[in-house]
Order: C-alpha cells, then structure tokens, then sequence
C-alpha cells in the first residue's frame, strides 16, 4: 500500500522546486530598480542608465549560488538588458555609444519606462514599471501622462487577479481593453505577454493585447494551470489606436531561438553566434556585450535573416502621445498565485493624478481583491456558505 501511494503523488511542478530562484533573482532585479528610478533624473543620459542597469544585474548575480552544482556551474546573469524607453517609445530602446540617438538625456516630464530582468540557473524575474522624470506628491503628474500611467497601472493589477488557474488569456486581453477605454487609452496593438520556464521567457502559450482583426483569428486560446510562471507585460498608449511603428532607432537587443536549426555559412556569423551562446544562452543579449561591435552586427545579420536570433525592434506610437508599461512575473502555486517580482517602487497614487477613473463595478470589485485568498477567508466563506444552505434547506 505505502508502495502505491508513493507512485500516486503528484510530483513537485518546477515552479514549486525553484521557487527560491525566481525569488532570489527577483530580489536582485528590485534592487536594481530603485537604483534605476534613482537615477531617472532630469539631464541624465539613457545610454549611462543602462549601462548602469545591466553592470548592477550583473554584480547582483556574482553574488548569489556560487557553489557547483552536480558539478557544474549555476549559470546566472541578465535575462533582459537594461531598456530606457522614453515617451511615445514603446520598448527595447537601450542604444550602443556608437548609435546617433545615444546622446539622449532625460527631461522633466518624461515619461520613462524602465524594463530589467535576471535570472539564475535559468529561472527569470522580469520586472518593467513607468517614472515621470521631475514628478512630485507636490507636482504630480496630470492630463494624458497621469491617464495612460493610471490605466496602465490598474490593467496591470486586474492581470495579476485573471492570470489564475482556470482562466484564459483572452480575459486579460478583453480586462486590459476595458480598462485602457476608461482612461481613453488603448493597449499597444499585438503586445504579448508569454509562459516561463527554466531557460525560456517566450513560452507557446501567450496573452494578447488590442489584437488586429488577423491576430483575433490566429492566436491560440490557453487556460492557465498549477505550476505555470508567467511573465505579463502591460503596455498602454495614449494615441487613438494603439498602433506602433519602428522608426529610426537601431536595434540593440537580440535573443537566440532555440526552436530553429540553420547551418550558418558566413565564418564571421558562426563566431558571433558562439559568442551569443556564451554569453547569453537562451535570453536577450545587448549587442554591447559583445567584444567587437561592428563585427557583432555583421555577423547577426545572417542570423537574424535565417531565424536563428530574433530581433527587439524599437517601436513607437504616433509623436505627442505617451506609453505606459508595468511588467511582473507571477507564478501559480497550489496555494493559489505568488507575484515573485516587487510591486513598483515609483508609482504611487498621490504622483499620478488623472480626472477620469474606473467605474466598471465588476473590475473596480476584481482590482480590490487580494490576490491570494488567505486560508482563513476561505475557511469562513465555505462555513458561511454552510451555514447558508442549512438555513435554506430549513426554511
């Protein structure tokens, strides 16, 4: 008997084993996080930003699982490169010193996201949240900046509560539309927000946001289940669509595909490819960590065009309008969902100051509840519910 049991156990899921590391990475990328809004001052340089980001990520991880395991080192390290994208920029912008726009400096009343991730033996905590640069509880911030930060923020919150065993991804998607419409904002066309595991950010099930017409008919419907960690992005716009566009910037962060096989021919494309490997392994890389740059985009481009590495591309909505984002990585334990990422170190309610708000009743009453039931809520919700039925049934 004790030997069938034994074989009936459900076995431990990855999120439950490694917990401790997406925990731990986690910490490490808060940590950075108040370093990064600490510095998003006025007159400070993007490129010195993340610079910056991506050296403390770096230290961070040095510190931490020193000891072989097995006897092989616990690999560590950034799971996305420091990003600083400012104002209608949606994402990815962290230039090289080489590139025309790396002369960017940040000016009062920017809108400023600023997105990170580390992670150790594979498991990644990515974290993204906005800063307007200059803001105060004196001077907060007003108009369409505090309208695209406040929907943003609470599309974020009503995602922590959805993504939930049982759920599917297009409640988010349909939430996250809801609650932009009542800032007047959309969500950033097709943005997605996908599964995580060891090694792996862009996971096959995946969350939508503002889909076209073609992405509605082709996305996959998933339900969420026990065990799954996912990394959610939340990314708003101001403009009246939602629609953005690669302008002029150069790309600067890439990340390998492990799903593609392709026998490179260039002998430049397969050093560097050796290198990516190295250096990054499964996650995005920084062309900057690359020894020669010039060399690096050479020899990514016969890459890139076969497949082998994807691009970042930095993309922006329509100039005079604004992009808020909020990332988190939250896990889905038998107890019930675990935010592993920090809530946002900037944001608070008395710097963002919009005259619209949520009136849906049934998002307002979602955003309001806890985000894990404790378990004596539960206990007295089914003695309550106990209680009840007796009643009925006696009446």
């Amino acid at each position: 008997m004790a030997e069938a049991a034994k074989t009936e156990e459900k076995p431990r899921s990855t999120a439950e084993l490694d917990i401790t590391k997406y925990k731990i990475a986690a910490d490490i990328v808060h940590n950075v996080m108040k370093k990064l809004v600490e510095l998003s001052v006025e007159g400070a340089k993007v490129l010195d930003i993340c610079v910056e980001g991506d050296k403390l990520i770096e230290q961070g991880t040095a510190a931490v699982y020193n000891k072989p395991v097995k006897g092989a080192k616990v690999s560590k390290g950034l799971a996305f490169p420091t990003s600083v994208s400012v104002n209608n920029c949606v994402a990815h912008f962290s230039p090289l010193a080489s590139d025309p726009l790396s002369a960017q400096t940040l000016a009062k009343g920017d809108v400023v996201k600023l997105h990170v991730g580390a992670h150790i033996d594979g498991f990644a905590a990515v974290s993204a949240e906005t800063v307007v640069v200059g803001a105060s509880p004196e001077s907060p911030v007003t108009g369409r900046q505090a309208d695209v930060i406040q929907a943003a923020w609470h599309a974020a919150e009503a995602a922590m509560r959805l993504v939930k065993v049982g759920n599917k991804n297009w409640q988010v998607t349909e939430a996250v539309q809801k609650i932009a419409a009542a800032w007047n904002c959309k969500p950033v066309e097709g943005m997605l927000s996908c599964q995580q595991s060891q090694n792996v950010i862009d996971g096959k099930k995946r969350i939508i946001l503002n889909p076209s017409e073609a992405q509605k008919k082709e996305f996959e419907t998933c339900t969420f289940a026990e065990g799954e960690v996912w990394g959610v992005d939340i990314l708003i716009s101001s403009g009246e669509d939602g629609k953005a566009r690669i302008e002029e910037s150069r790309t600067t962060i890439y990340q390998k595909d492990s799903n593609v096989t392709y026998q490179l021919k260039m002998k430049t494309s397969r050093a560097i490819f050796h290198e990516v490997q190295t250096k990054a392994g499964a996650f995005p890389f920084n062309i900057r960590c690359l020894e020669d740059e010039k060399r690096a985009r050479l020899g990514l481009q016969e890459a890139v065009q076969h497949g082998l590495v994807k691009p970042y591309e930095v993309i922006y909505t329509p100039a005079g309008t604004y992009v808020a984002a909020f990332h988190f990585t939250i896990a889905l334990l038998p107890a019930g969902p675990s935010l592993l990422t920090h809530p946002p170190v900037w944001y608070k309610p008395e710097l963002v100051k919009s005259d619209k708000q949520l009136e849906d009743p049934e998002l307002t009453e979602l955003i309001s509840k806890k985000l894990r039931e404790d378990k004596k809520s539960k206990k007295k919700a089914k003695k309550e519910n106990g209680e009840n039925g007796a009643e009925e049934k006696a009446e």
